[in-house]
């Protein structure tokens, strides 16, 4: 066979798949970004790239059909967020009064705390600010779920965490086919002339999809226990505690660092002790990987893409970080008083570069 012909084949083909860890990467930077600012037009962006690139990237499988679910319950929270600064009240002043609720008198142990009362504009923009903030964040976890395929993704863990990969990825694609179920069951009951909305659909939709879902769980532990799974390798008891003296010492150094960094007492130590952190915390993943007993079949290459993708959500991250340090009035804006907040020009260019996993070539199963 000629090396033109290799381009034909299955794992030919299969060589040139994006790496599912670099749309993880570039959504955590994007949720990374969202935390920095609580300027709507800024969270706008990072929503509208992210939807973006849902869009020409979304395989047709189950799981990719989750993005829908997030959105909305980022809205949800969202309008829980609100809710609540009206109804509970906020400790941001203001002197632009929206209405004037009944206020419901609380004992004297529960000051601070009230129901009803004043709705200032002030503190409807504030609440409704940081509830955007933690919607984008939930926007850019749905679009790492509708990007990257959880079983790829669980076959590039190190096998110190395959257990534990294991758990997140049933637990990630639980939420995906209830949906599938529930909107199959609904579009059967109404070809059959069926109610399928409200209570009395709800609960007749409600126990075929608890009795698929425990059927689903009953043939999964059976196909992991026919597979093996849980079997651990025999390792000397010095490797074990190297291992566990490294990961437990790599993880609060990774602690240690981070509190340094976040003060303005620890700039100069913290740093290095997170890099020292990082590294011992890895040295312990690969030591502990001598315990499980799990080959990669094709293992999924990290490739030029791969760094393309990483390097645009670590991009806006950075910058947007960045930004936050030099002109934070810009990224935060005022609400007290009350004015309307304006599009930086350069942070919100380093947003647009979340654009660029748009332009790698869209995968083809």
């Amino acid at each position: 066979m000629s090396p033109g012909d290799l381009r034909g084949c299955p794992g030919r083909s299969r060589r040139t798949t994006l790496h599912p860890g670099a749309w993880w990467l570039w959504a955590v930077s994007l949720g990374t970004a969202a935390t920095r600012t609580t300027n709507p037009l800024l969270l706008g962006l990072l929503i509208a790239a992210s939807g973006y690139v849902v869009a020409t990237h979304r395989s047709p499988a189950p799981w990719a059909r989750s993005y829908t679910a997030f959105v909305k319950l980022a809205l949800a929270v969202l309008l829980v967020r609100v809710v609540f600064a009206v109804a509970l009240g906020s400790p941001i002043p203001g002197t632009h009064t929206l209405l004037t609720l009944p206020e419901i008198p609380l004992p004297h142990w529960a000051q601070g705390i009230r129901l009803g009362g004043r709705v200032t504009a002030e503190a409807v923009v504030f609440a409704a600010y940081d509830g955007l903030k933690l919607a984008t964040l939930l926007v850019c976890v749905g679009a790492a779920n509708a990007l990257a395929s959880p079983t790829r993704l669980l076959k590039s863990l190190p096998g110190a965490l395959y257990e534990t990969g294991v758990a997140v990825v049933v637990a990630l694609t639980f939420a995906p086919h209830l949906i599938a179920d529930v909107q199959r069951l609904r579009a059967a009951r109404r070809l059959r002339g069926r109610p399928d909305r409200g209570v009395r659909g709800l609960l007749q939709v409600g126990l075929p999809v608890l009795e698929g879902a425990l059927e689903r769980s009953v043939a999964l532990a059976a196909a992991m226990e026919s597979r093996g799974y849980g079997r651990t390798a025999e390792v000397p008891a010095r490797v074990r505690r190297t291992t566990a003296a490294l990961t437990l010492g790599g993880l609060l150094g990774v602690c240690a660092g981070t509190y340094g960094m976040l003060t303005a007492e620890g700039g100069s130590y913290g740093l290095p002790v997170l890099l020292a952190g990082v590294a011992a915390a890895l040295a312990g993943l690969r030591l502990g990987g001598r315990r499980s007993l799990r080959t990669r079949y094709r293992p999924d290459p990290w490739g030029p893409r791969a760094w393309l993708v990483t390097g645009s959500g670590a991009a806006v991250a950075a910058l947007l970080t960045l930004a936050s340090v030099r002109d934070p009035q810009a990224l935060h804006p005022g609400v007290v008083p009350l004015v309307a907040p304006a599009l930086p020009l350069w942070p919100a260019a380093a947003v647009l570069l979340a654009l660029l996993p748009a332009l790698v070539p869209r995968e083809h199963p």
